[in-house]
């Protein structure tokens, strides 16, 4: 399992640890994962994914799961929330018509 977000595309960061004496070491910045369920209105259904706590809070502000996967961009989204984005989009459009 990768240390990277399912919806944003966070992944680990490398960089300098400094100490007091200005010695300089390797050091990696990784992301906050958390495991959620999150639930899509237009699919009826809960998804279980790894997502970071910044990507969670994104999701709430844009109003849910699905509303964010429809304007997110494809390249960052891991596989299985692209299917999930595809299905969304497709339930969607059935809905609206």
């Amino acid at each position: 399992m990768s240390r990277r977000c399912e919806l944003t595309g966070k992944a680990v960061l490398s960089g300098n640890r400094v100490s007091h004496s200005n010695r300089k070491t390797r050091r990696r910045f990784l992301p906050n994962l958390v495991n959620v369920t999150l639930t899509s209105d237009v699919l009826k259904r809960s998804v279980k994914l790894r997502v970071s706590a910044n990507a969670l809070k994104t999701v709430d502000h844009r109003g849910g799961l699905d509303a964010f996967l429809l304007k997110a961009h494809t390249e960052e989204l891991s596989p299985k929330a692209a299917e999930l984005k595809r299905a969304v989009a497709k339930a969607s459009v059935a809905v609206a018509a």
